[in-house]
């Protein structure tokens, strides 16, 4: 009787380890399978992340190879940061920067927030003063001794909405 009962014992326990090994090695098989399939949805989102990256950047300073001949006497890497730099200057005077085309409106002022380098002459810009925001269109110079002058195109401040 104890004989038998090892013996089913031991024929329980082979069953119980064999479907366990094969639970567990469908088990990992199929994980591989999503995660080799999330990986290859990963790169594809990554690969549409760099073209959008690109065809974005197709209008900006850094990527435009032609607005890039027009200042080659000038480091662009250097150059790009000055321009920033001469426009956010503004953004210390008592009235605001002159640049957002805006009057004060309440008691804050108006000062440029981000700033987007088109090509070698234009500029979109962000304002605010805290509650109201807007963007201007800004043509920029950069003179021969190397001074940065601004001229506002066209601004456009977004209405207030009503809660």
């Amino acid at each position: 009787m104890k004989r038998q009962l090892y013996l089913y014992l031991f024929i329980i326990s082979a069953l119980i380890a064999a479907f366990t090994y094969m639970y567990f090695t469908k088990a990992i098989a199929f994980e591989k399978k999503n995660s080799d399939l999330e990986i290859k949805n990963l790169k594809f989102s990554l690969d549409s992340l760099k073209n959008k990256n690109n065809d974005d950047n197709h209008f900006s300073l850094e990527k435009n190879e032609y607005a890039q001949e027009y200042f080659s006497k000038y480091e662009i890497q250097k150059l790009i940061p000055q321009i920033n730099d001469a426009l956010l200057a503004f953004n210390d005077s008592p009235k605001g920067n002159i640049y957002t085309g805006q009057e004060t409106i309440g008691n804050q002022k108006f000062v440029i927030n981000k700033i987007k380098i088109l090509n070698h002459r234009w500029i979109v810009a962000d304002y605010s003063d805290g509650t109201f925001w807007g963007d201007v269109l800004i043509k920029y110079f950069v003179e021969e001794d190397g001074k940065i002058t601004f001229q506002i195109m066209d601004t456009f401040i977004f209405p207030k909405e009503q809660y």
